[in-house]
């Protein structure tokens, strides 16, 4: 384990499979959507979701640059308002959520957000920063470990396995399981 995230690591750990619809919350400028575009080819999909819109201009930048701008579609949105990436019910097979639980305070909004959109039985993969390790603690809002397995499973998520990441993060490969009524 390495103290920094490797996106192509972090991408093999997971279950993508060439057809699938990947919702990227919080993409930033596309640290792993890039990597997860190159695993969904020729047929895959990857919503790249953000609420700075210089990140999204540079996503799509760089998307077209490596030939990835048919995979990825970059949308602005706040995740922290109801349905508030703009995408339908149950039209996707995994939501990445990677290093911005730590900066909301509405984090039951993301993880609904989440719920909403994927499919049943579809996959939601949780990476976050351990508390002591984050670089910056002024204006954030950390989460431990057990504090987001309490909140995946208020959900309805199942952890499948936690991923061994570094010593900087956690990470969880969650299944959703039957939608409340």
């Amino acid at each position: 384990m390495t103290s920094f995230l490797n996106p192509a690591e972090v991408i093999n750990l997971l279950p993508l499979k060439e057809e699938m619809i990947v919702a990227d919350f919080g993409c930033g400028n596309g640290y792993f959507t890039l990597e997860m575009a190159k695993r969904l080819k020729p047929n895959g999909r990857v919503m790249a979701l953000d609420i700075w819109k210089p990140s999204l201009e540079a996503l799509a930048f760089r998307a077209k640059l490596e030939g990835l701008n048919s995979l990825i579609e970059t949308r602005w949105a706040n995740l922290e308002m109801p349905k508030g990436s703009g995408l339908d019910d149950n039209s996707c097979d995994l939501v990445f959520i990677a290093n911005i639980l730590f900066e909301v305070e509405k984090k039951e909004a993301i993880i609904e957000e989440a719920k909403r959109i994927l499919k049943p039985e579809g996959f939601l993969v949780l990476i976050e920063w351990e508390p002591e390790k984050l670089p910056n603690k002024n204006f954030l809002f950390p989460i431990a470990k057990q504090e987001a397995l309490e909140l995946l499973e208020k959900f309805g998520f199942q952890i499948e396995r936690e991923l061994a990441l570094s010593i900087t993060h956690y990470g969880f490969l969650t299944k959703s399981m039957a939608k409340p009524r």
